[in-house]
């Protein structure tokens, strides 16, 4: 059976405590209940000790034993001696557990959440740049393209040569048949996984590292092995040289990496440590996915874009970069890519067709203008997140000065670790008082990083402001346990 850890029911069940009529124990045991019947936790899942969930989520643990008393009274519970408390009939079709990392954006679609402070999301607010590109969208645009069905798997030639050109103004010799354009990055990393990993395959990555690529490969079966990121203090060896360790017991699948501006550190590698990391993948012959969709959002100096893929080296058959411009631009202009070999392109359209066809053709051709606005679009955004990045610094400084941090290279976040405090039950003290954060374990493989939290300053530092006296506080409490 199953056991679901703590840590990741903790973040299921995000807001549960404000929810919903009754006591707290009814309320606990409301939310597990629906998390059963959305099929969030598989049928047959073993729930943590009252014990160990009670901690995590910041109550008593009379309050965790009456809820689970009120679960297993309605049949949805029951005690299985000597391994626990298994959910019953929930109805999964999979047996994946998600991280519940997109409810900060389905609370939005209710209401109740003025005052709310919302620090779960680093994203950005759109730059006015694509309005204007939108209202400059004619006619003559969609002309030659209205003559047919509208349907382009591979992404319609335009942006195709547009992205293939941006590589080659990097330094990165590239075809438009190297590439595939995808709804954003996250569907990018979705396909890769889908195409390339089968369920049991080992999959490398950094820890911390991105949750939407946790996410695709746990749902894909994949075992996921860490290895430290540079600059943290996370995972067993560090970087390059751990994977050349891990190799002699095994060889992983593939190697999934962030080296420019790494989210949720905001680190990008120096010269010597992407030499270091192409000579081992090379070495080794690995394949390896290299995310670059926070690589436009660098905070260095000058209009200059992000350094070439790391990967440019290796050879094509064997390495994907994953980019996109709705990191940069706005969200809500879903276009990201896929560049790799022919081969490995015509492969990822395949499984791409088969989920959505194609993607809106009018977003690419928006895309397509916004990639002649790139330096326009660097310098804007690089401005205003070093002014954002430095108050939000100047802040904690003053008001949490025993919290600790790495200034960020780029990125939309502070990577701060609170010393001697669980962040999985701060998060959810603080939720109760009407502050969103994201703890730790959220961007780990192994639920390491229990002492950090991501605190974005994306949207200025009014947020965070308001939020610090309550995040200090929960700290607190989560220290005494």
């Amino acid at each position: 059976m199953a056991r679901i850890a703590s840590t990741r029911l903790s973040r299921l069940l995000t807001g549960w405590s404000s929810e919903g009529p009754g006591p707290l124990p009814r309320r606990l045991a409301d939310a597990l209940r629906e998390l059963a019947e959305r099929g969030d936790v598989p049928a047959g899942s073993v729930l943590p000790s009252q014990r160990e969930l009670a901690l995590v989520l910041g109550v008593s643990r009379s309050t965790v034993t009456s809820a689970y008393g009120l679960l297993e009274a309605e049949g949805w519970l029951e005690s299985v001696r000597g391994s626990g408390s298994r959910l019953r009939a929930s109805g999964a079709l999979d047996r994946y557990v998600t991280e519940g990392r997109l409810v900060s954006f389905d609370a939005r679609a209710g209401t109740g959440t003025a005052g709310v402070a919302d620090l779960s999301s680093g994203a950005l607010p759109g730059l006015g740049a694509v309005g204007e590109a939108v209202a400059a969208l004619t006619s003559g645009d969609l002309g030659g393209l209205l003559v047919a069905d509208g349907y382009h798997p591979y992404g319609i030639p335009a942006l195709r040569e547009g992205i293939a050109a941006y590589y080659r103004a990097a330094g990165v010799p590239t075809e438009a048949r190297q590439i595939l354009v995808t709804a954003g990055s996250q569907q990018a990393v979705w396909l890769v996984a889908q195409a390339l990993v089968e369920p049991g395959d080992t999959v490398v990555v950094e820890d911390p590292t991105y949750r939407g690529a946790l996410e695709a490969l746990r749902a894909r079966g994949a075992r996921l092995v860490p290895v430290g990121a540079e600059g943290t203090d996370g995972g067993e060896g560090s970087g390059a040289a751990a994977v050349r360790r891990l190799s002699a017991h095994g060889r992983p699948r593939l190697v999934y990496l962030q080296p420019t501006v790494h989210n949720p550190t905001g680190r990008t590698l120096d010269g010597a440590a992407r030499r270091e990391w192409r000579r081992v993948l090379e070495d080794l012959e690995l394949f390896t996915v290299e995310d670059t969709a926070c690589a436009e959002l660098a905070l260095g100096e000058g209009g200059a874009g992000a350094p070439g893929p790391l990967v440019a080296g290796l050879p094509m058959a064997s390495a994907v970069t994953v980019g996109t411009l709705s990191k940069l631009f706005w969200g809500g202009l879903r276009v990201g890519w896929v560049r790799s070999s022919p081969q490995v392109v015509a492969r990822l359209a395949k499984i791409k067709t088969s989920v959505d066809l194609s993607c809106s053709v009018v977003d690419q051709l928006v895309a397509v203008r916004l990639l002649d606005r790139l330096p326009e679009a660097r310098a804007r955004r690089r401005a205003e997140l070093r002014a954002h990045r430095d108050t939000a610094e100047a802040l904690l400084r003053s008001g949490a000065p025993h919290w600790e941090w790495t200034r960020p290279a780029g990125g939309a976040a502070l990577w701060v670790r609170v010393p001697g405090t669980d962040t999985e039950t701060l998060a959810q003290l603080a939720r109760r008082r009407g502050v969103s954060v994201v703890p730790g374990p959220a961007f780990s493989p192994v639920d390491g990083f229990r002492d950090r939290l991501r605190l974005p300053y994306a949207h200025g530092a009014a947020a965070l402001e308001a939020a610090l006296p309550t995040l200090l506080e929960c700290a607190r409490r989560a220290a005494a346990g």
